[in-house]
């Protein structure tokens, strides 16, 4: 069967790398509905709009929480490395400006996965400082992330792509860094309405009491913003079924003893190469 025939038999997430992104926005989004379902279930939060945080602070969410947390930051890292190996390719070796968004754009996905595992494995109610900390992280430098990666498909077009996905993560980083403001803001006003409140531990909210209108503001813009970096990576898919990826085996012995006396002096293949993430999978 020939390359052409096997690429038509393929489902589209079959199709080079994009089933990274698809598994980080599936996996991601069931996290935060399953966890908020059974938080709500088990009236460990009110129904209405809780901090996404809140729905992974009480047992046993908290556990699933973590975990499923930590799997979207392993994803977050792969789709992160596959992105900029598929714009190191594309970018000739004059273009100096794309080589250096490009190597930000890989240390602050890193630096945001890493911050989702401290969010995940630091309960707000547990460390409050190390989960401020995590949130900082995946979400602050997630969106100098997202303004990076706006900029590198800004110079990218339109000799690689067209000014279509620019404007579309464009309007998703505005969206992202409004978010962060309106959550900012509201948090603030939230806080501040609240002297000698232990906010952190608070979990539960009755409509009309002091700090309640901000509170839902900040939750909202907190859901608004999870949405937003989803959202961006579904801008992914299609760039990645362009590329694949593949892993080099190369032997430096024929055999696996410390001792010469086992030398083998049958030729062997010295190298292996095969598709890191095949699309037929």
């Amino acid at each position: 069967m020939t390359h052409t025939h096997r690429t038509e038999d393929m489902w589209w997430f079959q199709e080079g790398l994009c089933i990274i992104p698809v598994a980080l926005v599936l996996w991601t989004t069931a996290t935060f509905i399953f966890d908020y379902i059974t938080a709500v279930v088990l009236r460990h939060v009110d129904p209405l709009v809780p901090y996404i945080s809140d729905t992974g602070t009480v047992a046993p969410e908290r556990c699933v929480f973590g975990i499923m947390l930590d799997v979207s930051a392993f994803l977050g890292v792969a789709t992160v490395y596959v992105r900029y190996k598929q714009v190191q390719a594309l970018t000739d070796e004059e273009e100096s400006k794309l080589h250096k968004l490009n190597v930000l754009g890989l240390v602050l996905g890193w630096t945001s996965s890493f911050g989702m595992c401290i969010v995940a494995n630091f309960q707000k109610t547990t460390l409050f400082f190390m989960h401020l900390v995590g949130a900082i992280l995946t979400l602050g430098v997630g969106a100098l992330y997202i303004l990076v990666q706006t900029l590198v498909s800004l110079y990218m077009q339109p000799h690689v792509h067209g000014k279509t996905i620019f404007w579309v993560r464009l309007s998703i980083g505005v969206w992202t860094f409004a978010s962060i403001i309106s959550m900012f803001v509201s948090s603030v006003i939230m806080y501040s309405s609240l002297p000698g409140v232990d906010v952190a531990h608070k979990l539960h909210w009755i409509p009309g009491e002091t700090g309640y209108i901000p509170h839902i503001i900040s939750t909202i813009s907190e859901w608004s913003l999870a949405l937003s970096f989803v959202s961006f990576f579904l801008t992914y898919i299609r760039d990645f079924q362009k590329i694949t990826l593949r892993a080099e085996a190369d032997l430096r012995s024929n055999h696996m003893y410390d001792s010469p006396h086992y030398s083998i002096t049958t030729p062997l293949n010295q190298s292996e190469t095969s598709p890191l993430l095949a699309g037929g999978i």
